[in-house]
């Protein structure tokens, strides 16, 4: 099956239009017509290689909405015409622990949408049926996108760490991860505490649901909250002043991590023992999580806010994120 979608050629490279073919399909593979895809920072780090495992040409998107046009004659779970989603991952090995265990996201033989292979910045992908999450029917596919791996990546840590309605929470970030960490604490029952050192961004924090908003370059302000939150995560990918955070957390409160920091996290040990605190961090989340994460978003209305590019607008779209203009998640449309 040809594929027609735009590829980055070298690292920092603009997108042009590409061509491809898939193959014979798989017995366990489907192939999507893409309706939607979101831009996601991991696209941007696997266009510039700056995790060093880029193959190029690549066609970045994971964060795909369509429609399932052929299946392969194993496919389980999933029919020609069904609306599914597709995030980061695109197969795992199905026989492992993990796998078998439920946690395919967790599989060491997984197959990433966009490593050594092409991803939804086309008009086809494909996939092992068991990564293609059938949609709930009243799902708003235009925004729908970027649930698939910026929203499990957030509801994931919610699960992890047992939060309860009851609890204070805070997040660190509020950009295309913090914003639906937000939405999702709120509706979960929670007091949240939000964690930016933008003030314009103030208003629109307090409306998505955050209860506080703590200049995080402020020391005063993050004194106000020491010993108070049962639960922070952090969303961004830049070192900070972890103890300053450690700090704010009760005791036995839990940090965790889903903002990619390329370097060691200085974590002090008597921040940790003291409190019986505890610090961890996560990926996506397995395919039965996704899904009951969409039928979440959909029972309370829970949607990232997005700003929809046409494909054929691509590197507009990239510009427009990485100038720090996204608010908060772009969507591409074919």
């Amino acid at each position: 099956m040809k594929v027609n979608g735009y590829a980055a050629t070298e690292p920092k490279a603009k997108l042009t239009a590409y061509s491809y073919n898939l193959g014979a399909l798989g017995s366990e593979e489907v192939d999507i017509k893409v309706s939607y895809c979101g831009i996601c920072h991991s696209d941007l780090s696997m266009i510039h290689n700056d995790w060093g495992m880029t193959k190029y040409p690549i066609v970045p998107g994971h964060e795909i909405i369509g429609e399932v046009i052929a299946v392969g004659n194993a496919v389980k779970n999933v029919i020609v015409g069904d609306k599914v989603g597709l995030g980061w991952t695109s197969a795992s090995c199905m026989s492992c622990d993990q796998c078998m265990d439920g946690d395919h996201h967790l599989c060491s033989k997984s197959e990433a949408t966009i490593v050594g292979r092409h991803g939804g910045f086309a008009d086809k992908v494909r996939a092992h049926w068991s990564w293609a999450i059938p949609l709930p029917d009243d799902i708003d596919m235009s925004k729908a996108g970027p649930l698939l791996c910026g929203g499990i990546t957030v509801f994931n840590p919610i699960i992890l760490a047992g939060v309860k309605p009851t609890d204070k929470v805070g997040v660190i970030g509020i950009g295309g991860l913090g914003h639906m960490a937000i939405k999702f604490l709120k509706h979960w029952g929670c007091e949240v505490i939000a964690f930016s050192s933008n003030a314009a961004k103030k208003d629109a924090i307090l409306n998505m649901g955050a209860s506080q908003v703590i200049d995080s370059t402020s020391p005063k302000e993050l004194e106000s909250v020491v010993g108070k939150l049962n639960f922070i995560l952090n969303t961004t990918n830049v070192s900070l002043d972890w103890n300053s955070y450690l700090t704010a957390l009760a005791p036995k409160g839990r940090f965790h991590t889903v903002g990619a920091v390329l370097e060691p996290m200085a974590i002090p040990a008597f921040s940790l023992i003291m409190g019986e605190k505890s610090v961890g961090g996560s990926p996506i989340g397995s395919p039965a999580l996704t899904k009951t994460m969409l039928e979440f978003c959909v029972r309370h209305n829970i949607y990232p806010q997005v700003e929809e590019f046409p494909m054929e607008k691509v590197n507009e779209a990239i510009e427009h994120l990485e100038s720090g203009k996204a608010r908060f998640r772009i969507v591409l449309k074919n």
